[in-house]
């Protein structure tokens, strides 16, 4: 039997179309400040390495700046990782970048060169520690990798500074009691599964797509990192404050995990860059990146996890300005 639908008059259905645009309107001023023109001229964006998170989460951010700034050139460039992007803000190589936050307080501990520069945009996500090896090792420990070939990281990356902190607070060198090389999860899974090394470290956001490659063409599983680690890695320097117990889901990489959870360390991912860049263009930037994450977390599950009520929260580093402004101008 066919549906008959009631007739809506024009007159009624005039009032409709009026508070639909209303509400457009209203989404629009959230979206997109009404009169106000966007952005424009060319930045540039430290992501990370090829198959890793900052990568892939670098180019669909691209593609979002892209529809709500379409004048704006956002130039990505490859990475070795978290201090290597630290650096390149703070000297002006790049003007936005990701970094852990135990990279970020490294670097001003240390004094880098332009340190007193840097300023957060947004808390993201957090990055999970990951200790591969092929599922017939007998590596079930840290401290079973003693003697074993690790690689521990490229030398500017998060990973690096975090492997070489597990593997001190687990009683081993990184220089002395393994043969140590310098792959990132680029080259590292490749490597694994062709026996040329026994064990490589990832940090990252969840899942990692080199990871899930891996699991489609060769058989590994994961090292518990346990908990106790975590206290010892806090003894070891201000920045080890930023280590948190935790445990990959099962869900993550459930061919691998099978259903059971892996313990393991995580830190909190910063968007940053400089006190000299733009307030106006800094604040269009944290808007895109709050509002995207919807569109970004379908294809980038940590970007699923960015948070208006946490995104301020750029702990070492204080807000910039035009962040500042996007934040409270959410506020009820």
């Amino acid at each position: 039997m066919s549906k008959v639908f009631p007739r809506i008059s024009r007159r009624r259905a005039l009032p409709a179309a009026a508070a639909g645009a209303v509400v457009l309107g209203l989404l629009l001023w959230w979206l997109l400040p009404l009169g106000e023109k966007p952005p424009s001229g060319t930045i540039v964006f430290s992501t990370g390495t090829p198959r890793g998170v900052y990568q892939e989460y670098g180019e669909r951010l691209r593609a979002e700046f892209a529809k709500d700034m379409p004048d704006l050139t956002v130039k990505l460039l490859n990475s070795a990782g978290s201090q290597e992007n630290v650096q390149r803000v703070a000297t002006g190589k790049a003007d936005f970048t990701i970094a852990a936050a135990d990279a970020v307080e490294a670097y001003e501990l240390a004094h880098g060169s332009g340190a007193e520069r840097l300023r957060g945009v947004a808390r993201l996500y957090d990055d999970y520690v990951h200790l591969v090896v092929r599922s017939d090792s007998d590596i079930r420990s840290i401290a079973d990798l003693r003697h074993k070939r690790v690689a521990t990281g490229l030398p500017d990356s998060g990973v690096r500074l975090i492997a070489d902190r597990v593997l001190k607070a687990a009683g081993i060198d990184p220089r002395k009691d393994i043969t140590a090389v310098a792959d990132g999860i680029d080259t590292g899974p490749d490597r694994l599964a062709q026996h040329k090394i026994d064990a490589f470290f990832w940090s990252g956001g969840l899942p990692t797509r080199g990871l899930l490659t891996l699991a489609n063409k060769s058989a590994f599983k994961f090292v518990p990192i346990e908990g106790d680690l975590v206290t010892k890695l806090h003894n070891e320097g201000q920045e080890a404050r930023y280590y948190r117990a935790t445990n990959i889901p099962e869900s993550a990489y459930p061919a691998v995990q099978q259903g059971s959870v892996v313990p393991t360390i995580a830190v909190s991912n910063l968007l940053m860059t400089r006190t000299d860049v733009d307030p106006r263009l800094t604040e269009w930037v944290t808007r895109t990146v709050i509002k995207s994450r919807d569109g970004i977390g379908a294809h980038v599950h940590s970007a699923q996890l960015v948070d208006l009520r946490t995104a301020i929260y750029t702990d070492p580093l204080p807000l910039q300005e035009g962040a500042r402004r996007y934040y409270r101008s959410m506020k009820p």
